[in-house]
């Protein structure tokens, strides 16, 4: 794992309701703390991560074309931007067969257990129509709690294989996004979440006013999927960063923590 070391460029976090998380080996990585939103009483706090190419793309069939490399993948996405998170949530189409929502890197899975958490976070997909892979190994993992925030049809279509399968809590939406996660707070004690894409979740999340901020990276090359940005929305975004830094490369990623107005 070559995971460079992070570089700051402007920090702003005191103007925000953060805390800041960490051990000596994330600090030194990350170059000081790393930041999560407090959950606000009546749902869970959800955070976006996501990796764009230089010019705003996305999307691609293997999400490592995108160009984060190692410090992207096993400090932020596969690290920091779930360490502190109860479960990590994704759209059925992000989840391929062997796709398992985890931290990775040891220093944080040791500062995950410090925390107080389960060595693995909670499997959350959504989906509308139940177009996905059952046998993936997001749901077959008995040890790991999964919820499926289904619409009408993937409710229709999965309620009976769910049934059979008692680790699996299939929450339907019923239109009203707000009112689901709440279920997932109240019911559930889920405070936290990291949601890794894609752009149509993430979009929908931002629209119903349940994202408090983002965890972006930008890569240094070109390319992805065109027009594919991460919010496909109409709704005007104001972004205010709490940190930037750069990687300590001949090519840098950019890593961007921006609060969701």
């Amino acid at each position: 794992m070559n995971v460079r070391r992070l570089v700051t460029l402007e920090d702003c976090h005191d103007a925000f309701p953060v805390t800041g998380i960490g051990n000596a080996w994330s600090r030194e990585h990350f170059d000081g703390p790393f930041h999560v939103f407090a959950a606000p009483p009546d749902r869970p706090a959800i955070s976006l991560v996501f990796v764009q190419t230089r010019d705003g793309n996305t999307g691609a069939a293997n999400p490592e074309d995108l160009g984060g490399g190692p410090t992207d993948k096993h400090l932020i996405y596969e690290g920091l931007s779930r360490v502190a998170a109860d479960g990590v949530l994704a759209g059925a189409s992000s989840v391929g067969h062997s796709v398992f929502f985890t931290v990775t890197h040891p220093e944080l899975v040791a500062l995950r257990l410090e925390l107080g958490l389960p060595r693995h976070p909670a499997q959350m997909v959504i989906s509308n129509d139940g177009q996905f892979d059952l046998e993936a190994r997001v749901f077959t993992t008995p040890e790991v709690p999964v919820f499926l925030l289904a619409g009408d049809a993937c409710v229709t279509k999965v309620s009976d294989a769910v049934a059979r399968r008692p680790w699996i809590t299939l929450m339907p939406i019923k239109d009203d996004l707000p009112a689901t996660f709440a279920r997932l707070r109240h019911d559930h004690g889920i405070g936290r979440i990291s949601a890794v894409g894609g752009r149509v979740t993430a979009t929908s999340l931002v629209d119903a006013g349940l994202v408090q901020d983002i965890y972006l990276t930008t890569s240094p090359i070109e390319g992805g999927e065109p027009n594919t940005p991460w919010y496909v929305g109409r709704r005007p975004l104001r972004l205010k960063t709490i940190v930037k830094k750069r990687e300590a490369a001949e090519a840098p990623i950019l890593f961007e923590h921006l609060a969701i107005g």
